[in-house]
């Protein structure tokens, strides 16, 4: 009996070892929770000020990634038909005192490279304009990895682009067919579709501030991004400032480009710096129009830890774009100057090589007339092919 005493004396007084111990631990060391592997750093907290009890970090998100600048600097030099130097062989003769004649065959081989690298800035080619030395963007650009093929235009507007031409599916389906295209034409440069849609349009008619523009309600903007979304491919938001500017404009739109998927265009054409009315003169922008836009923009993809954007800028004349060389792309824009203007093929060729060659910024693009372009003399539309064959090879195309 009394053993059995003991027995069950000696359980209990375990049992309660047992129990203050838990206790004891549980509040010593608090709860323990499982972790995924990675950790925001700013979502990590602590019981304790000690520095010796602060969590340590597991992880980080790295913003911005880094680029592929190998494949970067090979498709630009793909786009402006760089060919690498060739071994030569060069033949000679020489005749033996027997009178035999010996031919030999020796090779050259290029011992210099015309090509200049950097850490920061692309890949130059000496004696050469294009391409033009530019940042490096950061990872997640779309240029030159992808062409980016736009339809363009205003839903309320049938003469104003093939956005407002055709209903929403017969436009989808024109575009997919166009795509298809130049897939084929170029199947090493896979096709972005977009849908860039005039979101301020220049007017005939002051308006209640006298600035000679109208801004599209959000519903008509929404409707262009559902589109495009439904395409995959993103949406460009373009504007006509008439009378205003580009800075008192732009922030309107600042919601849209805090989406990955829009990117942004500035048409000069309508920028009437002089108080002229739209339409009775051709407008212009200067670089620091266009410098603020870029700045802009890049606040935006770092604030928002975006891919970076891609701002188009419409140019047929010089006087539209004023200090050309001054226009600086960021590591989170990417500039395209865009060749506008109607017209045959001969008179868009002189308008490519005069206006958009000769003053490289970054990339090129041109703008393709789906009716003005016919008009006499003209000898039919440009093909993928013959767009192609421009030097350097546009890497932007839109559809009006």
């Amino acid at each position: 009996m009394q053993a059995q005493i003991k027995y069950v004396i000696g359980f209990l007084v375990a049992l309660l070892i047992l129990v203050v111990g838990y206790v004891w631990a549980d509040l010593s060391f608090g709860t323990v929770t499982y972790m995924s592997e990675t950790i925001l750093v700013s979502d990590m907290s602590t019981t304790t000020d000690s520095k010796e009890d602060t969590i340590p970090e597991v992880a980080k998100i790295i913003w911005p990634e880094l680029l592929d600048t190998n494949d970067y600097d090979k498709r630009l030099l793909a786009l402006v038909g760089y060919t690498p130097p060739v071994s030569e062989v060069v033949m000679s003769t020489s005749t033996t005192p027997s009178g035999a004649v010996i031919t030999r065959a020796s090779t050259t081989y290029a011992t210099t490279s015309a090509l200049r690298y950097s850490s920061s800035t692309n890949v130059t080619i000496d004696g050469e304009k294009w391409p033009p030395a530019a940042v490096y963007p950061n990872r997640g650009a779309v240029l030159p990895f992808q062409r980016i093929l736009a339809y363009y235009g205003n839903f309320y507007s049938r003469q104003m682009g093939i956005l407002g031409e055709l209903e929403p599916e017969e436009m989808l389906a024109h575009l997919a067919n166009t795509k298809a295209k130049w897939e084929k034409a170029d199947p090493t440069t896979p096709v972005l579709p977009a849908i860039e849609y005039i979101a301020m349009v220049a007017q005939a008619d002051a308006g209640v501030d006298g600035m000679y523009r109208a801004v599209m309600p959000d519903k008509e903007i929404e409707k262009a991004y559902a589109l495009a979304k439904e395409i995959d491919g993103v949406m460009i938001l373009d504007i006509q400032v008439g009378l205003s500017t580009v800075e008192v404009e732009l922030p309107k739109f600042k919601k849209y480009l805090e989406r990955p998927d829009v990117f942004f265009a500035i048409d000069p054409e309508f920028s009437m710096k002089y108080g002229n009315k739209p339409g009775t003169v051709i407008g212009t922008f200067d670089a620091t129009d266009i410098n603020y836009v870029i700045e802009y923009l890049s606040t935006i993809v770092r604030e928002k830890h975006l891919p970076p954007k891609v701002l188009l800028v419409h140019r047929f004349t010089q006087d539209m774009v004023t200090h050309v060389s001054r226009i600086k792309p960021s590591p989170e824009v990417q500039v395209v100057m865009v060749m506008d203007g109607w017209g045959s093929k001969s008179l868009k060729y002189g308008t490519y090589s005069h206006v958009i060659e000769p003053e490289p910024v970054q990339f090129t693009g041109i703008k393709l007339f789906y009716k003005n372009d016919l008009k006499p003399p003209s000898s039919g539309l440009l093909s993928p092919a013959e767009v192609l064959d421009l030097q350097p090879s546009p890497i932007y195309i839109q559809y009006q």
